[in-house]
């Protein structure tokens, strides 16, 4: 795919610098923005593809310019930021950030980070195009417009949390999903603080598609933030 716009928001002149060079050695197209109003400015007047997001910024917390950029737009947002405490990347990725990379950073892992994005970008516009009703993940199939659910030729019997935590996930394949996103979008604000209840649902679910010690993987576990889906190539 053609390599996309990404708009840095930085206000560190040196990192600021380590990651836009990075970027021109690769061919990348970007835009720079050191404030989070300069950069929510560029994000509705230029549509970049990708965000690069320090949550340090000096007129507003990085958290906030997420929840205004998600408002309007579902563009990819990674993260990159000194705080490293899991509080600070769960309240990014609940308010929308979709990668969290913590200072200092190897520009290797930056660039590892960018090519997951545009694969999951790559993804959502053949998705999108074609307008499909079925997810495939490996032998994973789940038929939205039908409402169930198949390993290899074999319905799943899931129960509906189950099924629901399922296209869950898949709707966000690649994309870490905290243990509150999921509860709010699952059972609502009330169910905010069971993790307790979820981890149970979760461990049924993955026992009717991960079946075997030798199975594919298809759910990973972030360790008290959340689970993502795994894309099997």
């Amino acid at each position: 795919m053609n390599k996309p716009l990404i708009l840095v928001v930085e206000d560190d002149t040196s990192v600021k610098n380590l990651i836009t060079t990075t970027l021109k050695a690769h061919d990348y197209r970007y835009l720079a923005a050191g404030n989070g109003e300069t950069a929510i400015l560029d994000a509705s007047s230029h549509n970049p593809d990708i965000m690069l997001l320090d949550l340090g910024l000096p007129d507003m917390d990085g958290v906030e310019v997420i929840k205004k950029i998600r408002t309007w737009s579902n563009m990819p947002i990674l993260v990159i930021s000194a705080r490293s405490e899991d509080t600070d990347k769960i309240d990014a990725l609940d308010a929308g950030a979709d990668d969290y990379l913590t200072k200092p950073f190897s520009v290797e892992e930056l660039l590892a980070r960018l090519r997951v994005i545009q694969r999951r970008l790559l993804m959502m516009r053949q998705e999108s195009s074609l307008e499909k009703s079925v997810f495939k993940n490996g032998d994973l199939k789940v038929d939205y417009a039908a409402g169930c659910a198949f390993l290899g030729d074999v319905e799943l019997h899931l129960t509906p949390i189950e099924y629901k935590l399922l296209c869950l996930l898949s709707r966000n394949v690649g994309k870490v999903l905290t243990h509150t996103y999921i509860t709010q979008n699952i059972w609502g604000s009330s169910w905010e603080n069971d993790v307790a209840s979820l981890r149970v649902f979760m461990a049924t679910l993955r026992k009717k598609i991960e079946k075997g010690a030798d199975s594919q993987q298809y759910i990973q576990t972030h360790i008290g933030v959340g689970y993502r889906m795994i894309k099997v190539e």
